[in-house]
């Protein structure tokens, strides 16, 4: 009685194999395909290049990366999984950006969304204000400023010029009086007993 067969010759790359090596095949005589697995795989990416490249796409190229390191396609560079988000619905339990890019990404999304700006659109905005804050002409500007009502950019101010506008709840009057009365041209009474107050002669 015949010895079964332990290894086969790939007709691709001629080296001698063990079976384990080649994928089923059950049109072949010996249930076998006649080239190796990885000489498949490496002719399967080379025509799936040569098709991407057809269409007039790119192709990712493959990168080694370590145990517990995962490659952000977003920044191209291999980090910790530390450096991920989890996500339970992904094949790896993490989200397909790293965190950094993530964030970037949210800072776009959320200008885009709340004002209707890109951060180029933003950026010049900040340029043709001289890069300074619109209010204090000193500050870094950080923060797009808008009308509730309408919904217009007016401008990018810094975090306390913007918080400030948010205190005097975006009503001018009220500005104006503040202005008054740092200028020192407001009415200001004078306290004479608890809840008494005298005008100014």
């Amino acid at each position: 009685m015949a010895e079964e067969p332990t290894a086969k010759a790939c007709r691709k790359c001629g080296r001698v194999l063990p079976l384990a090596a080649f994928a089923r095949d059950k049109n072949r005589c010996d249930g076998l395909q006649v080239h190796c697995r990885e000489c498949v795989a490496e002719y399967g990416a080379a025509h799936y290049r040569r098709r991407r490249e057809a269409m007039g796409k790119t192709v990712r190229e493959k990168v080694d990366v370590p145990e517990g390191h995962k490659l952000c396609r977003a920044c191209g560079r291999v980090k910790p999984r530390s450096e991920w988000h989890r996500k339970h619905s992904a094949p790896d339990g993490l989200a397909s950006r790293c965190k950094e890019c993530r964030a970037v990404q949210l800072r776009q999304d959320h200008l885009k969304r709340k004002y209707g700006l890109t951060e180029a659109e933003r950026d010049e905005l900040i340029a043709s204000q001289g890069g300074v804050c619109c209010i204090c002409l000193a500050a870094v500007p950080a923060h797009v400023d808008h009308c509730h009502n309408t919904g217009r950019v007016r401008g990018v101010l810094c975090f306390s010029c913007n918080a400030a506008l948010g205190q005097f709840k975006d009503q001018p009057e009220a500005i104006r009086r503040a202005a008054a009365y740092v200028e020192g041209n407001a009415w200001k009474p004078i306290l004479v007993a608890p809840g008494v107050y005298q005008l100014p002669s």
